[in-house]
């Protein structure tokens, strides 16, 4: 074997267990694995997980908080904002702030993401280019799903309809669309779901990202999602509107959402900073129900969405901090709540990203991390260090601990 870890505490297992690996698969599980490698890592109890997978990232608008700042904290001044900096995007400038978020997501143990890459007029391909080059760069380190996304609107920017067609021929993975800051929404809706079918792509929307329910599409995408028969292949993120609806209105959505099969990626550290800017006294949480989602049978995820810009003025690339988030924001640190967390980093966003590779069971590709704590139920909140990182059956981040005595 190439590598085996021992004494491991993998979850769904009641004992520890040895994971051992060779030709970048995982070979075997076991209590004790007869057979030997070329490294050995003693885990001593340590809980070894599926690396973790951020659904929903945006790679070439990092680490721009400090070039023009959005004083409003609102989503209408943070796309303002953003539009205005976009057409001084060089090759060279998105590199260097792409690499950095890779990098540091690489370090807290994600080994994939679901990346929305933006183009548009003004600054034409340079992103998208950029994070395509990258995804190929560092496939060794992460795999990459890139999203066509057309931030500024489809019809009320004219030429991105053109460029949505381009983008799907130089090789994105995912049509992306957001309804909501277009018009007439529906038609923007229905072209996506054209392109998809045109080049055989799931789909994945921004979408309702407002305080209130007014004027949302998600029926109409859960509607047109069963009438594609694309369930399963389509994704939303944000979904905050539905925080806004009452039980009687939101309930028959739920539903819906469940028999389409769309995934709902929670974004927590864009929309509470983003969401409830007007409200004057008893601020809202302006977070999608994932509660609710999850009990309704919804496939619910956390993500990141943006490190350090107009959308998110903080972030590491971590994970584990933007589940810290979702678990107070939506009541998920209850003993019968808290184990569901840990899926949504991992094999919920799997579903959601169409990775059938993906997991720790025999004939999965080796992607795993190794962390300093000693509980599954637990781990989450322990925000544990990432001993380990291995992507494809190598070792790709080691964490060396001292030994700290007080005195």
């Amino acid at each position: 074997m190439d590598i085996i870890i021992r004494q491991a505490r993998l979850p769904g297992y009641d004992t520890l267990q040895d994971v051992a690996v060779e030709g970048g698969l995982i070979r075997e599980i076991a209590p004790s694995v007869t057979a030997t490698a070329a490294r050995e890592i003693q885990a001593g109890g340590k809980v070894l997980i599926p690396g973790l997978i951020d659904s929903h990232i945006h790679l070439d608008k990092a680490y721009i908080m400090d070039r023009l700042p959005n004083k409003s904290g609102t989503l209408m001044e943070a796309i303002q904002v953003t539009a205005k900096l976009k057409p001084t995007f060089t090759k060279e400038d998105v590199v260097e702030r792409a690499t950095r978020a890779l990098f540091s997501l690489v370090t807290h143990g994600t080994t994939h993401i679901r990346t929305h890459a933006e183009f548009d007029p003004a600054q034409g391909f340079t992103g998208f280019e950029t994070v395509m080059e990258l995804k190929e760069r560092y496939r060794d380190l992460m795999d990459i799903q890139v999203v066509a996304f057309p931030q500024e609107g489809i019809f009320k920017c004219p030429g991105v309809e053109q460029m949505m067609t381009q983008a799907m021929d130089m090789g994105a993975d995912v049509v992306g669309g957001i309804p909501y800051n277009d018009t007439p929404a529906h038609e923007h809706i229905d072209l996506v779901f054209r392109l998809a079918n045109k080049y055989g792509k799931p789909i994945d929307f921004h979408q309702d990202f407002k305080d209130d329910a007014d004027n949302i599409t998600i029926e109409y995408i859960c509607d047109k999602t069963i009438a594609e028969g694309m369930q399963g292949q389509v994704a939303v993120g944000h979904l905050t509107a539905l925080a806004a609806l009452p039980p009687e209105k939101l309930d028959p959505i739920l539903r819906k959402l469940a028999d389409a099969d769309i995934s709902v990626m929670c974004l927590p550290a864009t929309d509470l900073h983003l969401g409830a800017r007007n409200d004057a006294y008893n601020v809202r949480r302006t977070v999608t129900p994932v509660r609710k989602l999850r009990d309704a049978g919804v496939n619910v995820c956390f993500a990141t969405n943006n490190i350090r810009n107009a959308y998110t003025p903080y972030g590491t690339g971590d994970l584990l901090h933007i589940a810290m988030l979702g678990i107070p924001v939506c009541h998920l640190g209850g003993a019968e709540d808290l184990p569901t967390v840990l899926p949504m980093l991992t094999t919920n966003p799997a579903e959601a990203l169409g990775l059938s590779d993906y997991g720790l069971a025999v004939g999965k590709k080796a992607d795993m991390v190794l962390l300093d704590s000693d509980s599954v139920a637990t781990c989450v909140i322990d925000i544990p260090e990432r001993l380990f990182v291995i992507k494809n059956g190598k070792v790709i981040v080691e964490t060396k601990k001292e030994v700290i005595t007080a005195f």
